[in-house]
């Protein structure tokens, strides 16, 4: 008779940490120049205050998606967001995240216009999902990313 496999106890806890992030929707949102970093649910744009989900994100690796934005007032006073949304490669940890993405990061802000650039940042959610525009723009405006003082030109 075969010989069953062992019980693998960190397998079993990073999936049960994959599924809490994945029912719950979380994503990480971060806003410069105000550095503001807080956990929200993605689809209900709603704050996560709970240390199980805290603890999830920050003990297992995880396949991220992130959104990069730039949120850009044109002269007249209308808002828009310069975006890309990327999924870099490998499984990284939310500590060795912004590492991941300087890259990308630097480059989308180098792109927008200095005069209207009022705010930059970026969702990290630790799932393989893509996330609409309007969503992420509700996203982004609920955190407070319009709410900046205006970026040195």
């Amino acid at each position: 008779m075969s010989k069953r496999k062992a019980n693998n106890n960190i397998a079993r806890a990073e999936r049960k940490c994959r599924a809490l992030l994945r029912t719950n929707h979380v994503a990480v949102v971060n806003i410069d120049p105000s550095g503001t970093q807080v956990m929200m649910k993605w689809k209900s744009c709603r704050q996560i205050r709970t240390l199980g989900i805290a603890n999830a994100i920050f003990d297992f690796a995880y396949h991220w998606t992130i959104y990069i934005a730039g949120m850009c007032r044109d002269d007249r006073g209308a808002e828009y967001i310069k975006s890309v949304e990327i999924s870099p490669d490998g499984v990284y940890k939310v500590e060795r995240l912004t590492d991941a993405i300087e890259h990308y990061y630097l480059e989308l802000r180098n792109s927008c216009n200095p005069n209207h650039l009022v705010a930059s940042g970026w969702i990290a959610i630790p799932d393989e999902v893509s996330i609409e525009e309007p969503q992420a723009a509700k996203l982004l405006s609920v955190v407070g990313a319009w709410n900046q003082v205006r970026l040195a030109a």
